[in-house]
């Protein structure tokens, strides 16, 4: 666990850093719902100082409660030696804010030719301080089908902005069809609430054939989802006002670390994200992509 400062405290000693030591067990999804939600400014002031804390590769960025949960590829994480200890300039990122669970999801991306990367973190608050950190990092090593440069062209040029209130989906409406999705995967009798049109982006391959930031009438999700690949151990992150879920979870026979994520308009999937951080050749999976999916446009 990770010894930091309180947000009243002000003193940034370097000592400080030395201290931030081993991550501690995973967070349950909902743990901070029991202690009755968040003020969403704290959540909102963690979420971009664990970005501004990344960029500059430095954790005292953060305010931070006494004890700390570090996890990265869903195993315990030292932050003065791990990915946090790393400047890392983003090229793109995206956040969703979960303030029922006291959660904020981002995601990152890295374009840098020297060090690609796409990352997946989850910051949990309470007492208006970070107090847990689950980071999942794709790279050329271990990304399924791993393009960073498409990621973001594809991923920034998508509509996530805030539903207006009469048509959002409730909460339980929003990880219905999260599970429903991930569901799939391992019973094809499943019903998936699938939206027309809907596009996926796995890893930087998009399941589209227009033009990033346009559609077409018949793009769909549901197409090339494997079989026989189990799903477990989630946590969740849902944004109501953003249509959004976020599921960090244990992917397939290797328990590979997982995020995907969902924008979901009407009840019906819209965009589907993942980042997948696969422990052997590809996750074991056939690398040929979803029919009518592109590389670049």
């Amino acid at each position: 666990m990770a010894l930091a400062r309180n947000r009243k405290t002000t003193n940034r000693t370097p000592a400080l850093l030395g201290m931030l030591a081993a991550g501690g067990l995973l967070f349950a999804a909902g743990s901070a719902a029991a202690q009755g939600g968040c003020d969403p400014l704290d959540l909102q002031d963690s979420a971009n100082e664990y970005i501004a804390a990344q960029e500059a590769g430095d954790p005292i960025k953060m305010h931070m409660n006494l004890w700390v949960n570090y996890n990265e590829q869903l195993e315990n994480a030292t932050m003065s030696t791990g990915l946090l200890s790393k400047p890392i300039k983003l090229d793109f990122h995206r956040t969703l804010y979960d303030t029922t669970s006291c959660t904020a999801f981002i995601e990152e991306v890295v374009t840098n030719p020297a060090n690609p990367m796409v990352i997946g973190a989850i910051v949990q608050v309470g007492g208006g301080n970070v107090n847990g950190l689950q980071v999942v990092y794709t790279n050329k090593d271990n990304g399924w089908l791993f393009n960073p440069a498409n990621t973001k062209k594809y991923s920034e040029a998508e509509n996530w902005g805030e539903i207006p209130a009469a048509d959002r989906d409730s909460r339980a409406t929003l990880q219905a069809a999260a599970d429903a999705y991930l569901d799939l995967f391992n019973d094809k009798n499943v019903k998936v609430p699938w939206g027309t049109p809907c596009e996926r982006l796995e890893g930087g391959l998009y399941t589209s054939k227009a033009a990033p930031g346009q559609t077409l009438p018949d793009d769909s999700c549901n197409v090339g989802v494997p079989s026989g690949v189990k799903i477990v151990d989630r946590t969740y992150v849902i944004d109501v006002p953003h249509g959004a879920v976020a599921v960090l979870s244990h992917f397939g026979a290797d328990a590979n670390p997982d995020f995907h994520t969902f924008r979901i308009e009407h009840g019906k999937l819209r965009y589907v994200h993942t980042i997948t951080a696969c422990k052997r050749t590809n996750c074991g999976l056939k690398t040929a992509p979803p029919p009518g999916a592109q590389a670049s446009k």
